[in-house]
């Protein structure tokens, strides 16, 4: 298993975010869901990370939004198959370990209430749910939670 820095615009990384787009779209209406595309992936100041079995076949992937005042979990997803084997937990410690080195001091999320696996994931990891920010707005779908970074 590897999970490392990678460019989302892979075949196999691009098939792994669609398969999310559907999850999603399957659990709220498209406009509760704020997903990122590929190219919007692809800037500068997002990280992006991807979980890997020893085949080299993705798992899982997550992103970083970087931003002068926080760091925005965006993109987190693993695959059924790899589920069960701390995926998330070792997404996240890259993704806010390396905001942390380029001095992110807080760290922010939007996710749903739909989802319970994910916001449990979230609060084991210290995330505290908040009301919206940036362009966010209050939404009945959406969860926003937020930690200070270590």
């Amino acid at each position: 298993m590897t999970i490392s820095f990678e460019t989302p615009n892979q075949p196999d990384v691009v098939s792994l975010i669609a398969e999310l787009d559907d999850y999603l779209y399957a659990l709220y209406p498209a406009d509760s869901v704020y997903a990122l595309d590929i190219a919007t992936l692809d800037q500068p100041n997002i990280l992006f990370a991807v979980a890997r079995d020893s085949a080299g076949a993705a798992l899982g992937c997550g992103a970083m939004v970087l931003t002068p005042e926080y760091g925005e979990v965006k993109r987190m997803y693993v695959r059924p198959a790899g589920r069960g084997q701390g995926l998330s937990h070792k997404l996240l410690d890259l993704l806010e370990g390396e905001a942390v080195k380029r001095g992110c001091t807080r760290f922010m999320l939007e996710s749903g209430p739909d989802q319970p696996e994910a916001l449990a994931l979230y609060a084991k990891r210290g995330y505290a749910v908040r009301g919206p920010y940036g362009d966010y707005r209050d939404d009945p779908l959406s969860v926003f939670m937020e930690k200070a970074a270590p």
